[in-house]
């Protein structure tokens, strides 16, 4: 056998073991898949702690119920019976533990125990962000209680 022919039959002996390693992973892969998510997300178990006086006053003042966002979006809040003065929120597959403050404009947020989003819930609308990324994740958030504190404020006018 000739030097290149030598050399051209390596070549082509590394490639063949190369393409068997990705038939390999590729079947390792489909066996592996990870089961499915069931398609109610169960609450997170999390013990937020005992709300102040502060924070139960701020959860009296949430709008709990389903927003209708945008690109027909929805995002579900409601009361924690487990712990009160916290909220939980339901976001596509997510479930988040929301603890309501009272900020210094008025606004009521739900800041995420673990600290992953935050919904800011005005008068007009609510927009839900991703604190760790920095981004909106919906805007224009409403509830049937954002429509009533509008109409109040627009008949006020």
């Amino acid at each position: 056998m000739t030097r290149l022919s030598t050399i051209a039959v390596a070549v082509a002996l590394c490639a063949a073991s190369l393409a068997a390693t990705a038939q390999t992973a590729t079947k390792a892969a489909k066996v592996a898949k990870p089961p499915a998510a069931s398609s109610k997300a169960a609450a997170p178990e999390v013990d937020p702690g005992t709300a102040s006086p502060a924070q139960l006053a701020a959860a009296e003042r949430v709008y709990y119920g389903t927003y209708s966002c945008e690109f027909d979006k929805t995002v579900q809040v409601s009361t924690l019976p487990k712990f009160p003065g916290y909220a939980e929120l339901r976001f596509g597959k997510s479930v988040y533990v929301m603890k309501p403050v009272e900020s210094q404009t008025g606004a009521i947020r739900l800041e995420d125990v673990k600290g992953e989003t935050l919904v800011v819930q005005i008068a007009a609308k609510s927009m839900l962000l991703n604190v760790k990324t920095g981004q909106r994740l919906l805007d224009g958030c409403v509830s049937d209680k954002h429509r009533e504190a509008s109409a109040k404020i627009a008949s006020a006018n």
